[in-house]
């Protein structure tokens, strides 16, 4: 399954750099007829809320959690979800939305291990859900969803959710979605402020200007 072939860092091919070694721990590196699992740890999910995709560690969220269906609840920065996560306005059910997070948006992709941290801390790890355009780190647990695109700053379907939009996440079936009309997003779409850069001059307002979103590897133009 490997391309032994692919030329690597150190000169050699990787086929040269693991020829006559041996795996001293199966339990670490298993063979594949007893595989820890079926497919990778990672799941790329695509829906009206992320026609471009959007990323989820599997490996990390719970059987119960897999197929989720929940209410919005929406802020428009990382700062302002910790204080309502820490205020007590997430409860059981929600479906916590963070966007202008993105590439474009944050500018840059901030990581969102404080309000997942937070949204475990209350004990709410196996009833919220949370979706972003920002970015997680490896550490990251639970239905967190990331890489949303594309981005709410450019556009994006999750910076049309408001509060109390039904969200349905099927990490199975790799469907994220907002149990919206193409018709209702149109209408909010075409009554949607434009977005305002966070910062107007300097490198970080020309990086704002010409990245693309995370589902390109947030590449410039």
């Amino acid at each position: 399954m490997l391309n032994l072939d692919c030329p690597t860092v150190s000169g050699a091919t990787l086929g040269e750099n693991i020829a006559g070694v041996s795996v001293l721990d199966e339990e670490v590196i298993r063979p594949l007829e007893r595989a820890y699992s079926a497919d990778g740890g990672l799941a790329v999910l695509k829906g009206n809320l992320a026609e471009q995709g959007a990323i989820v560690k599997k490996a990390g969220v719970a059987a119960s959690m897999l197929s989720f269906e929940g209410e919005a609840i929406c802020f428009d920065s990382q700062e302002e979800a910790c204080e309502g996560i820490l205020a007590g306005k997430v409860k059981a059910g929600h479906v916590v939305v963070i966007r202008y997070e993105g590439p474009k948006g944050g500018p840059g992709m901030q990581e969102m291990l404080a309000p997942t941290s937070y949204i475990m801390g209350q004990g709410l790890g196996e009833s919220v859900a949370l979706i972003t355009d920002g970015r997680f780190s490896g550490g990251t647990r639970g239905a967190c969803i990331g890489h949303v695109s594309p981005e709410a700053a450019e556009g994006g379907t999750i910076g049309l959710l408001k509060d109390g939009d039904t969200i349905t996440i099927d990490i199975q079936q790799r469907l994220l979605a907002v149990n919206l009309s193409s018709e209702e997003l149109e209408k909010r779409r075409a009554v949607q402020q434009p977005f305002t850069p966070r910062i107007t001059e300097g490198y970080l307002a020309r990086y704002a200007r010409m990245v693309q979103n995370a589902s390109t590897g947030a590449v410039l133009e």
